[in-house]
């Protein structure tokens, strides 16, 4: 971790003072960097919505694993959806966008079912290169990554508290948020977390799916890093999205203690010591 993962970050990190010349870094230390990317209404813009497409695909994807992760933990005991879902990663990240592009392209199988139910009279453009092509790309790329996370996250509850709540009377609903969504609170965050990080950080995807309306942060940086030559300007946005992403984790967490899903430190102990 501090080879791979705290060196680099430090050493980035130093870049974000820095300035460059002539695709050269200069040492120093200035807050321009920051400075005139938080000026940029084409920054703000495109962080806005990567922070949009991280959110909406973090929820739809944690959505989504839910049902799939209760049903692998506590319904079957066969892993054969386990290891489909592991299967594709098998397949290319490029491939699964192109195969989006074929299914949502005005030729593509979509439109094609459309038309012959008699639904529209034309195919309907609007599927490929908008909002929605890029949520659902995403989406079906990130959520074996939430589902894995759940599923790790439930296998830690056993299933006879879930069947204790139920024979006491509490309905197949009100089991799940009492029992599984409290102590599985912690994994749903973190898969929230790390899909929304992947989606929001993802660049290719909005490019080829979503046109002009795909435009993201990450795009952004990497044409610094690229294109520009400018290391320190594309650290300087790299670590506003950092923070930006610290800032959404602790508003997730304060919203979960809030409405009783999870519990601070403190509390837990305090209940542990009355225990």
């Amino acid at each position: 971790m501090v080879i791979f993962f705290v060196a680099p970050s430090l050493l980035l990190f130093s870049y974000s003072f820095w300035t460059a010349s002539s695709f050269r870094i200069v040492p120093d230390f200035v807050l321009t960097n920051y400075l005139s990317s938080i000026q940029s209404l084409l920054f703000l813009k495109v962080t806005l919505n990567a922070l949009l497409i991280g959110l909406v695909t973090a929820t739809v994807s944690v959505l989504l694993s839910l049902p799939i992760a209760y049903y692998l933990t506590y319904v079957t005991r066969s892993k054969l959806i386990f290891y489909l879902i592991l299967i594709t990663w098998f397949s290319s990240y490029l491939v699964r966008i192109y195969a989006w592009r074929t299914l949502l392209g005005t030729n593509g199988l979509l439109n094609a079912a459309l038309l012959q139910l008699g639904i529209i009279s034309t195919p309907i453009e609007a599927f490929l290169f908008s909002p929605f092509a890029v949520g659902v790309t995403l989406v079906h790329i990130y959520l074996p990554f939430a589902v894995l996370m759940v599923i790790s996250a439930m296998s830690e509850i056993k299933k006879e508290l879930i069947e204790a709540s139920r024979d006491l009377g509490t309905s197949p609903i009100g089991a799940f948020m009492r029992v599984v969504a409290p102590n599985a609170a912690q994994g749903l965050i973190g898969a929230f977390m790390l899909t929304f990080i992947l989606a929001a950080s993802d660049y290719v995807t909005p490019q080829m799916v979503g046109g002009s309306s795909g435009q993201t942060t990450g795009l952004l940086i990497a044409d610094q890093f690229r294109k520009t030559g400018n290391w320190p300007l594309g650290a300087a946005q790299a670590f506003i999205m950092f923070a930006l992403s610290i800032l959404i984790y602790l508003i997730i967490t304060a919203l979960a203690r809030a409405s009783g899903l999870t519990r601070s430190r403190k509390s837990t102990t305090i209940l542990t010591q009355d225990k």
